[in-house]
């Protein structure tokens, strides 16, 4: 695992001519395998899965998640089990998110999408229990109080003063800890990756008061930049991340990365970042 992860300032004639400074924080070199945010989320939770005497790890999650496919990898670096509760129906051939789950040792189970809304009702974990015995939940997605404990230690890893903390949004966990972790002064800056994600507000809002016993206040969310919703994409995006690779040599995650730094740009270009800011942004894989 390569922690800290790098960070790297971007040289581009955008930010200069709005005497704005842009740094990426490179926790998608974290590890191949288990990247940026899914390491930090999954670091305590593997941590308290050792310390309470579990071997097997159940998480759930889409057909294309990038969860499932880090939880697998993890478990197979520490020595873990693991099962992967997937949403609706069995295809095959398996996708490649799948594919490599499973040639990480992950066993797959599918849920129906009825029932997947209820997985962590009592009733659901208890036949899940009955069927693969005794297991550590990690939540879908991997947000809950361990993994914003995690995501808190990211700001200190930055050895500069910088103003804004930038990261996409999908649960809000990432945000509510990054935020966290910041200094007086500082903001983090989430942009959801959702359309309708106006919900995530209150997310955060309940993720830091259940984790550090209230809301921290110095965070927002975008909610402009979603380019039609999850997973969705559009010819804009597209050329903006195809352009981002040709000037900095960075590939850009589609569904998170390349969203959230199109707004950042977009942000540099409208002025709402004021001159002479120093903003950071979390290349989360």
């Amino acid at each position: 695992m390569q922690v800290p992860s790098p960070l790297t300032e971007l040289h581009d004639e955008r930010l200069r001519d709005r005497d704005v400074r842009l740094y990426l924080k490179r926790d998608d070199l974290i590890s191949p395998d288990v990247p940026g945010n899914k390491w930090r989320k999954l670091k305590y939770n593997l941590v308290a899965a050792r310390e309470r005497g579990h071997h097997t790890l159940l998480t759930f999650g889409g057909a294309y998640s990038n969860h499932i496919r880090a939880t697998a990898a993890a478990g197979a670096l520490f020595g873990f089990d693991t099962i992967g509760v997937i949403r609706g129906e069995e295809h095959r051939p398996l996708n490649d998110s799948l594919a490599l789950a499973v040639n990480r040792g992950m066993r797959l189970t599918y849920m129906d999408r009825t029932t997947y809304r209820r997985k962590t009702s009592p009733e659901v974990l208890a036949c899940l229990a009955a069927e693969f015995g005794d297991f550590y939940l990690v939540p879908e997605g991997g947000t809950n109080m361990l993994a914003l404990k995690g995501c808190m230690e990211l700001p200190a890893e930055i050895d500069l003063d910088f103003d804004v903390l930038c990261c996409a949004c999908g649960t809000g966990g990432t945000l509510a800890g990054l935020a966290a972790g910041l200094r007086p002064g500082q903001h983090a800056l989430g942009f959801s990756a959702l359309k309708g994600g106006e919900f995530l507000a209150d997310d955060v809002r309940r993720l830091q008061t259940e984790a550090f016993g209230a809301e921290t206040g110095n965070w927002s969310i975008d909610f402009a930049s979603h380019f039609g919703g999850y997973a969705k994409r559009t010819p804009e995006l597209d050329q903006f991340a195809s352009d981002f690779r040709r000037r900095h040599d960075v590939d850009l995650d589609r569904v998170y990365v390349a969203k959230m730094l199109h707004g950042v740009f977009a942000r540099v270009r409208d002025g709402r970042f004021p001159a002479g800011s120093v903003v950071v942004a979390v290349v989360t894989g």
